[in-house]
Order: structure tokens, then C-alpha cells, then sequence
């Protein structure tokens, strides 16, 4: 899989804002020309509080050097697994993960991520036959997840509206 694949594959699913950070849109510099930010918004607009909850990344952040994108060619997958299915995947909670020392630079090896494992998420450099399947069924649970979250806080809004 390459990340146009993924990103195409995202982007389809009902209801998914795909943001791909470019100069002029408030997004910080260091995002411009190749990653990809992924929201359940149905109606077009980021969520103000709310994180994506997937995003391909092309380039090391501060403090994010470990998986070595640098290399050319080099990408990762980053998706919000939830507790059961980060623990399914990595044979730990999200907790104990995090302080588990594993390479994450290496390819088409799901690991938890490197910064944000703690909180339920799971990575993968540059995915490949081992990890594809994998990928696919992480990203569209991690939308489903990210779907329920959002009617649920509509759902809450409706109520408090409703009570005016």
C-alpha cells in the first residue's frame, strides 16, 4: 500500500474530511506537502476540539524522530485503535506499550506509536502485504469509532438545545 492508497481509501469512507495541509490554511509548516489528516465530519468542518482520527505522516516531528521518515519514500500510518483492538494488536494496554522499547522504524510491522501509543494508538511504517489487511480493517474501525463519538456528541447538543 502507498499513501495515495491509503489516503484515497480514507477519503471514501462516508462522512471522512481528509485535510492535507498546504500553505495559506493555519496548518503549521512542518505538515505542508504530503501528510494526511483524517476527521469524521460529516459536514464538512473540522471538529474544533477534536483530533483526527488517522493521519499519514511523511516527515519526523519534534520529538517524533524515532520511525526515521526522513528516508525517501518513507511514510506512516497512524490510527486510533481504542483500547481492545491496541491490545489485540500489541499484546498490551495502551499503558504498559509505552514503555515497551520496539524498532518503529521498521516497515510493515504494526506497532504502538511512538508518541501517542498511551492513548490507543497504533502505527505502521510504510505498510506492505504482511500489514495491509490489517491497515484497512484498523482504519475503518477507528472511523466507526471516531462516527460514534461524534453522534453521541450530537446527540448530547440536540438535548441541551432542546432544554432552552
Amino acid at each position: 500500500m502507498d499513501k495515495d492508497e491509503i489516503i484515497e481509501l480514507v477519503a471514501g469512507f462516508p462522512g471522512v474530511l481528509t485535510v492535507l495541509p498546504g500553505p495559506g490554511d493555519g496548518s503549521p509548516e512542518i505538515s505542508w506537502g504530503g501528510d494526511a489528516f483524517f476527521y469524521y465530519a460529516p459536514d464538512g468542518v473540522p471538529p474544533a476540539k477534536g483530533q483526527p482520527f488517522a493521519t499519514v505522516v511523511t516527515k519526523d516531528y519534534p520529538g517524533d524522530e524515532d520511525s526515521r521518515l526522513d528516508r525517501s519514500g518513507v511514510f506512516r500510518v497512524n490510527v486510533f485503535a481504542g483500547r481492545e483492538a491496541f491490545e489485540r494488536w500489541t499484546g498490551r494496554s495502551p499503558r504498559e506499550a509505552a514503555v515497551e522499547k520496539v524498532d518503529v522504524s521498521r516497515f510493515d510491522v504494526i506497532f504502538a506509536h511512538p508518541v501517542y501509543g498511551s492513548l490507543g494508538w497504533l502505527a505502521v511504517v510504510n505498510p506492505g502485504p504482511r500489514t495491509e489487511a490489517a491497515v484497512r480493517e484498523l482504519l475503518g474501525e477507528a472511523c466507526r469509532i471516531a462516527r460514534a463519538r461524534y453522534e453521541r456528541r450530537e446527540r448530547r447538543r440536540q438535548r441541551v438545545s432542546d432544554h432552552r
